[in-house]
């Protein structure tokens, strides 16, 4: 057999259990609205929370770098691509998040792989939530530390674990601020006193809190009042840019600077990618408009869900999984979604598990009101025909609108 054929195969068993994947094409700047594959559609399902990947000012930032810099910034932070921008945008990660000290990565990705394949070492063990994020589960997997996943913030299972991993050399806990597909968030106060108890380092990816958890935006850590260990993050979802980072102590910093492969083997990003993230930071620090706009419509949204008797995940952020269960079921669903010209994906296993397939909606603070009553409207609809939902109350989303779209 060939390999065509073995992968043509084992593609065959991925269609039937409708977990085949293809891309869909996006045709203009990331926005409220798109096209995608050649028709208009409201999106609810990007991580451009704070609307900032398309803002004229944050654009131009970028412009008037390239001009000055160039597109690429030629190699590694090591060798030829430390530049000025990216010392600049270290500073102002680091004074965003409130630490000594901040490192630029080419990803998120990278910075969570680089954190946990360098940090821990044989000898120590690492308590993992089991829903933390793909990035979180493989810097776990090159770390030479032993492993151990606790159940979903199960903070008992957490002590419980620590208290039985008391001969390691170091114990590190390790968990997503807001978690991605959940919109789940953790909870910091409890576990920084477990951390403080058993003598743990207390690890956060804060992807998804960056920008928009907290009361001015700072993050996870801001929200429950604690300090972190690490802070890891990206500037690909709320900051609306490219690359990612790890924040902490000065001598934190150093050392990633020293050990973190990915960082030290990675060209570094552009600084027309630098000073587009540093002009989106300053936005953020400035102006907290958007910030109030996009926790007033997604616990709109969330209510109007719930009263439709939907079954919602998560709290207090911009990440509304719908649970549907079926995975056919929420392909269909979405399909139904698009005809109306929404555009929320289908979340399948093996990002969810099986029974959890899901619409995840996301919103933005660029939503108006009408797109807000547009995808309730339909929800309710389609919930209905699919015998999703019942005699459900649909509150003030019973105008249609959007007309373009349908």
């Amino acid at each position: 057999m060939s390999l065509d054929q073995w992968l043509a195969e084992r593609l065959s068993n991925t269609k039937d259990a409708g977990l085949y994947r293809t891309l869909r094409k996006m045709e203009q700047a990331p926005g409220r609205t798109n096209i995608i594959d050649g028709r208009k559609q409201l999106v609810f399902s990007s991580n451009n929370y704070l609307g900032l990947a398309a803002d004229l000012r944050v654009v131009e930032a970028a412009k008037l770098a390239i001009e000055g810099f160039g597109t690429g910034s030629s190699g590694s932070r090591l060798t030829t691509g430390n530049a000025s921008w990216h010392e600049k945008l270290e500073g102002k990660l680091a004074s965003f998040k409130q630490t000594e000290a901040a490192l630029l990565f080419s990803s998120g990705y990278l910075a969570n792989i680089g954190v946990l394949s360098s940090i821990p070492q044989e000898g120590d063990i690492i308590l993992s939530d089991e829903l933390n994020h793909a990035s979180l589960i493989d810097g776990c997997r090159l770390s030479k530390a032993d492993k151990k996943i606790y159940p979903h913030l199960h903070m008992e299972m957490l002590e419980t674990l620590l208290k039985e991993s008391m001969h390691y050399n170091h114990r590190f806990i390790v968990t997503d601020g807001v978690f991605s597909m959940d919109g789940t968030i953790a909870p910091l106060d409890k576990i920084r006193q477990l951390a403080d108890t058993y003598d743990a380092y207390l690890v956060v990816d804060d992807a998804h809190g960056t920008g928009v958890t907290g009361e001015t935006g700072i993050g996870t850590c801001e929200r429950f009042g604690v300090a972190c260990d690490v802070i890891i993050g990206t500037l690909s979802k709320a900051v609306g840019c490219e690359g990612g980072f790890a924040a902490g102590s000065r001598t934190l910093i150093d050392f990633l600077r020293n050990h973190a492969r990915s960082f030290i083997f990675q060209t570094s990003i552009p600084q027309s990618s630098c000073a587009a993230a540093y002009t989106a930071l300053a936005i953020i620090e400035s102006d907290k408009s958007r910030l109030q706009q996009l926790k007033k419509l997604s616990n709109h949204i969330r209510k109007e869900l719930v009263e439709m008797d939907f079954y919602i995940r998560g709290e207090e952020t911009p990440i509304i999984p719908v649970i549907i269960g079926d995975t056919h079921k929420a392909t269909q669903f979405a399909e139904k979604l698009q005809a109306k010209g929404i555009f929320a994906p289908a979340i399948r296993p093996p990002t969810v598990a099986e029974g959890e397939a899901r619409i995840r909606v996301t919103v933005t603070a660029d939503h108006t009101e009408e797109d807000i009553n547009y995808l309730l409207h339909s929800f309710y609809l389609i919930g209905r025909e699919m015998c999703i939902i019942q005699d459900a109350k649909i509150g003030s989303s019973k105008g249609e609108g959007h007309d373009e779209y349908r």
